[in-house]
């Protein structure tokens, strides 16, 4: 490998370079498979082994050296960012999750693969958010990102479009109704907020159905609130629960 080849590769670790390059880097031989099949633009694969036609193969200690991980994996690719239309994005027809500066890589990781195993292709984030092609994040997504659309705007103006068209926007408030008693409807936007704000105040005035995930028993001391990636678990399994 070149010197240039591992300067880049390591400096994609950071969102500005991703952005200015348009590439992301992706570890794994399951999901590399997973970035092949899903026909995105791969501009090169490093491997220690013959696991991919046309891969370079190095050693495994410039696999150390490359690799964004505590363990390396067998390959690493470099791939080209894909880009989504989010005028394309359509609650009035399908389920939405819109983010709310959740910045947390992890979570987002596990909110992304919440969303493809429940059937959520689109997700809005604030452009606080974390970045989507982390890392971390990728990796966290187990190959989800590959199937679910991340989409970076604004949240006001997104949401005030949505109710104009009369699209429900669901969010979670500790003065809201109990989820479990609150009817859901099979489309709209689910809104998820910060890790520790919650949802801001701009986006909160937007919500049309406030919601409340109970404790068990409700007169119980128990945490001051769930894991923002748990809560979005909860909840899209409730409204898949009662809406599929």
């Amino acid at each position: 490998m070149t010197k240039a080849e591992i300067q880049l590769i390591r400096a994609l670790s950071d969102k500005r370079v991703r952005t200015e390059e348009g590439l992301f880097v992706a570890e794994g031989e399951k999901l590399i498979g997973e970035v092949i099949a899903a026909r995105l633009r791969v501009r090169k694969i490093y491997a220690v082994e013959e696991l991919f036609a046309g891969a370079e193969l190095i050693s495994p200690k410039e696999m150390e050296r490359i690799s964004h991980l505590k363990t390396p994996t067998k390959a690493l690719a470099v791939v080209e960012l894909p880009h989504h239309d989010l005028r394309r994005v359509a609650p009035e027809r399908s389920l939405v999750l819109v983010l709310d500066e959740v910045q947390n890589p992890g979570n987002l990781g596990t909110i992304i693969r919440l969303a493809d195993w429940f059937g959520i292709e689109d997700i809005v984030c604030s452009p606080n958010s974390a970045d989507c092609f982390n890392p971390k994040v990728v990796q966290a997504t187990m190959g989800a990102i590959l199937r679910v659309r991340v989409h970076y705007t604004e949240l006001v103006p997104f949401l005030q479009s949505a109710r104009k068209r009369s699209v429900p926007i669901y969010g979670t408030f500790l003065e809201g109704e109990e989820l479990y008693h609150t009817e859901l409807t099979p489309t709209g936007v689910i809104v998820m907020g910060n890790e520790g704000r919650g949802i801001s105040r701009e986006v909160a005035e937007l919500v049309s159905h406030k919601v409340l995930i109970p404790p068990y028993p409700a007169d119980r001391p128990t945490s001051e609130s769930l894991n923002v990636a748990m809560a979005t678990g909860i909840i899209c399994a409730e409204f898949r629960r009662r809406v599929l």
